[in-house]
């Protein structure tokens, strides 16, 4: 039994295409256009709310009482005044001010050259080891790399600690600096700062290596391949080739290792609150005293204002970096 709306085709003749079912069309009503519109938001909203939250209205409330005298009175009576831009200018004119920045930026870049240069040690020493030590070298370093900071500086301390420290005991096996058992590192500016710049490299190592090996690994061998049949050394197949790939990654971890080390706190806290002598008083340290050990918020407040001005300043590099790698690739 034929359908009714069957054409009959005789035997012979070319079957013409079927023409394709038409799609219905969306009927794109007030209702249907106000739908489209609210999801996304809708989606969005729960995020949105907590960045709002978590993030816009602390920043807010920061960048007001930068422009207040919040102190004790206010801890007490909930009261303060707005003195405008006085607090700034007070900062600006420290001595104490310039020299915690002068530090900070010395600090930075110490930790920050030896930051990439042992991670850049490290990632082509990956490359060079068999596969199952390549996997324990990277084991380890995740590990070292996931230990909270109040963890590995309270660590760090009891290795240094004067007496029984383990670190100081090493140290005076090795019979290259004396007796070191009941040296306190935190009592001296010079050790100090060492202490703190072993700690905080060691921490920062782990990301700098595993991320150049990372990139490293892209790079085709038949560059290195013919680089070495034309002669060259190894140190100039390295110069050439794998820091020319690595350049991008270089600068972003770079980048990224300034931000870190510019904000660093918890380890020169834990480790020599700012001392001796201020000796190791970073941007930080000098907010965390004036806001938290004076009760001075308002003063805390503005410091912290400046800080993150500096790190939006480093920030604008990093996102203009990241959209230039990205163009290039």
């Amino acid at each position: 039994m034929s359908s009714p709306t069957a054409t009959p085709v005789a035997v012979g003749e070319p079957v013409a295409a079927a023409a394709p079912p038409r799609r219905p069309r969306r009927r794109r009503g007030s209702r249907g256009v106000q739908r489209s519109g609210l999801a996304p938001l809708l989606l969005l909203s729960p995020a949105g709310l907590v960045i709002i939250a978590l993030t816009i209205v602390p920043i807010g409330y920061l960048v007001w009482m930068s422009f207040t005298d919040a102190g004790q009175r206010m801890l007490f009576t909930g009261e303060y005044d707005v003195v405008g831009l006085q607090q700034y200018r007070d900062i600006l004119s420290d001595a104490d001010f310039w020299r915690s920045f002068a530090r900070t930026v010395g600090f930075t870049a110490a930790m920050v050259g030896g930051s990439v240069l042992l991670g850049m040690g490290v990632a082509q020493l990956l490359g060079k080891v068999g596969r199952v030590l390549r996997w324990a070298v990277t084991i380890v370093l995740i590990f070292a790399w996931a230990m909270p900071n109040v963890a590995s500086s309270m660590v760090w301390g009891w290795l240094f600690q004067p007496g029984y420290g383990v670190g100081n005991w090493l140290l005076t096996q090795t019979h290259l600096f004396g007796d070191v058992t009941d040296t306190n590192w935190a009592d001296r500016p010079g050790l100090a700062f060492v202490c703190i710049w072993m700690l905080i490299v060691w921490q920062a190592v782990p990301f700098v290596a595993l991320t150049l090996h990372a990139a490293q690994s892209q790079v085709d061998p038949a560059y290195y391949e013919a680089a070495r049949m034309d002669g060259a050394g190894e140190w100039r197949v390295y110069w050439t080739i794998t820091v020319h790939f690595l350049r991008p990654t270089l600068l972003l971890v770079t980048i990224l290792s300034i931000i870190w080390d510019f904000n660093v706190f918890n380890q020169i806290w834990l480790i020599s609150k700012g001392g001796p002598n201020g000796a190791t008083s970073t941007l930080g340290v000098y907010a965390y005293r004036n806001a938290f050990v004076s009760f001075h918020f308002g003063v805390g407040s503005a410091i912290a204002v400046l800080t993150t001005l500096l790190l939006l300043v480093l920030t604008a590099f990093y996102v203009r970096s990241l959209v230039r790698t990205g163009e290039e690739l």
